[in-house]
């Protein structure tokens, strides 16, 4: 299958975003200048100032001679290219690869894209015909280069539809600034006479470069095909993308559910042949209203399994509003990982977290109550009890150490020892009561003290005598004295809770 481009010019790309934005200046002669060389010069006029003689390069005061009543805007540096971009983001829901073409322009890559429209003519009549209905007055063209496309765009007055390998043919009619010239260039190129692309596209290459330098060459081979030119895409295409245009707007949650069964289906094909899965994945729906909706999912373990991954995204569907229609969804593996080979046999139960069952699980709940809500938690070689663990998202990650269970530990240790109030305890003894948020524990049962020292090669300070204790409510805390006891002076703090 041959590359197939489609370049959009704007033809009036500021003056139409500022009549969509006041459309009382609909018929109204106006224009956009900057200041050049101490003197205000047009740079841009909507279609009744071009029809009353007004020119882009004129000065203002000329300007203003020929149409007293005209309006003069400053010129807004760089809303040009952020108007570009934005339409070039809105053209995603056509191709993937869509470039901005400064300063009037865009190309798109539509090569495998023009068929699910119906063919080339339908596409190009859907976009153009869109793109003029919101106010902005275009013209087109699809060729198998980017520079035929642009050429005929811009200046060609034959049909917009280039057959395959046919750019020669297209091009011979044009005039030389079809080639994306420098003006110089092409002041050489009309004191010479050659006033059509035909006039010069058969010199052989090496008169052509000896005469007017490697531009010219090149611009021409880009413009047949003999040499490649690429595009730098707004946004680079993902490698795990799937893409679903629908033939009418989508505006039932039957129908967005078949679409994410139909992107997931196709994703987890690919995943599977490659040995992958997701672990985060983003759907998105382009509307009609130019609006773009998402919903995004993650998984505690890679995974291709396509009926655990759209019931991740079923509790996702009742925050998409289709509004009037979607008329293209984007499913996207933003992140992937290989699959564990447990997992590749036919999803064979296993024990504890390598149960499929278990992630799966743990998935749905966080889903419904957030990710942030579910953690899991491995030991790591330290004494100093708020260094002993550490959290991980994974369910692969492998302990680096055993848990220590040789000594009572709480099932909930608090990120930071929280000070408490306390009873005058006697020596090496833990306190009769200590008051904690306001309330009071009498303590009826206590183990220790346990000495744990402070990592010195990490940090210095007094070493914690730590208590296990219980209060005549059956409730268990894990608590400590910091340094030597001092009596009333000695400082005293929870750490923990048992179960």
């Amino acid at each position: 299958m041959s590359a197939r481009f489609f370049t959009i010019w704007f033809r009036h790309l500021t003056t139409d975003w500022q009549t969509r934005r006041q459309p009382e200046l609909q018929n109204v002669p106006f224009v956009f200048a900057a200041l050049l060389h101490g003197r205000m010069v047009i740079t841009a006029a909507n279609i009744p100032a071009e029809t009353q003689g007004i020119r882009i390069g004129m000065p203002v005061a000329d300007a203003k001679a020929i149409v007293p009543s005209l309006q003069v805007f400053d010129e807004l540096p760089e809303k040009a290219s952020q108007l570009l971009q934005a339409l070039g983001e809105w053209c995603i829901r056509y191709t993937p690869l869509v470039a901005v073409d400064l300063p009037d322009g865009l190309i798109l890559d539509i090569s495998g894209c023009a068929h699910l429209w119906g063919g080339e003519r339908e596409y190009l009549r859907e976009i153009i015909n869109k793109l003029r209905a919101i106010g902005y007055d275009v013209r087109g063209a699809i060729a198998d280069t980017i520079g035929t496309a642009w050429a005929v765009s811009r200046y060609g007055r034959i049909k917009p539809i280039i057959e395959s390998g046919q750019q020669s043919a297209a091009l011979h009619p044009l005039p030389p600034a079809a080639l994306r010239l420098e003006p110089e260039l092409l002041d050489k190129l009309h004191k010479l006479g050659l006033q059509q692309i035909g006039s010069f596209m058969t010199i052989p290459g090496r008169i052509l470069r000896r005469r007017f330098g490697p531009v010219l060459l090149s611009r021409l081979s880009q413009a047949l095909g003999y040499e490649i030119e690429a595009i730098q895409p707004l946004f680079p295409p993902a490698p795990y993308q799937e893409r679903l245009p629908c033939l009418e707007p989508i505006r039932t949650a039957t129908g967005i559910e078949i679409a994410i069964q139909t992107l997931l289906e196709k994703l987890c094909l690919r995943l599977q042949q490659e040995g992958k899965g997701l672990r985060t994945a983003t759907l998105k729906g382009y509307r009609t209203d130019n609006r773009i909706v998402q919903a995004s999912i993650g998984t505690s373990r890679a995974s291709h399994h396509v009926q655990h991954l759209f019931k991740l995204f079923e509790l996702k569907i009742s925050s998409i509003e289709p509004a009037l229609g979607i008329e293209l969804f984007t499913l996207e593996a933003e992140q992937t990982e290989e699959v564990a080979a447990a997992q590749e046999a036919f999803w064979t139960a296993g024990p504890g977290l390598n149960n499929p069952s278990v992630a799966e699980l743990l998935d749905r709940l966080a889903g419904k109550v957030g990710a942030d809500s579910i953690r899991r938690y491995l030991p790591q070689e330290h004494y100093w009890p708020e260094r002993s663990i550490k959290q991980t998202p994974s369910l692969e990650e492998q302990p680096g150490t055993s848990w220590r269970t040789d000594k009572p530990r709480p099932v909930q240790l608090l990120a930071k020892p929280e000070p408490i109030e306390v009873t005058a305890p006697i020596p090496d003894y833990p306190p009769m009561l200590f008051r904690y948020k306001g309330q009071l524990h009498e303590i009826k049962r206590a183990d220790g003290p346990e000495r744990i020292e402070r990592e010195w090669w990490l940090d210095g300070g007094e070493h914690r005598d730590y208590y296990s204790v219980e209060d005549k409510e059956g409730r268990r805390y894990w608590l400590f004295r910091s340094g030597h006891y001092s009596g009333q002076q000695s400082q005293w703090f929870i750490h923990g809770f048992f179960a």
